[in-house]
């Protein structure tokens, strides 16, 4: 269900931006390394990676395949994005409150309702969502 990156996960780090147009053979140099796991994840030890099913989220950037990170250290405060159990499902919403301070899950995508929160049946919260990993092609 979720996966530690292995540490560490070193790659080249260009020292140009990328223009989305023509590429330049002079911007072509290396500036130095960039250890992926260290840049991605800031505690180690409470930090999983999981994969996204669902399209809830797209307007928040998370996509069905998607890989999320998830910091378990990180408090779920309003406007954080969480991992949660709700009624034995597991979920990525946004937690937030409505304007009467009643808790709720909110997705990012117009096709899904806030989900109301109540104190006979709260969230289990795994953590929060610090990162997203897509790979294209």
């Amino acid at each position: 269900m979720f996966t530690v990156l292995p540490t560490p996960c070193v790659t080249w780090l260009l020292g140009r931006k990328p223009a989305a147009g023509f590429p330049s053979p002079a911007d072509d140099f290396i500036e130095g390394q960039i250890d992926l796991s260290q840049f991605l994840i800031q505690h180690p030890a409470a930090t999983f990676v999981m994969k996204v099913a669902g399209e809830s989220m797209t307007g928040a950037g998370i996509h069905d395949g998607d890989y999320v990170l998830v910091d378990r250290s990180i408090e779920a405060i309003p406007g954080k994005i969480i991992v949660c159990v709700l009624d034995g499902e597991l979920t990525i919403k946004r937690l937030d409150k409505t304007a009467k301070g009643q808790w709720q899950l909110v997705a990012e995508h117009p096709d899904y309702p806030p989900i109301l929160l109540d104190e006979e049946n709260p969230p289990q919260v795994w953590g929060v969502v610090t990162g997203c990993v897509r790979r294209y092609g």
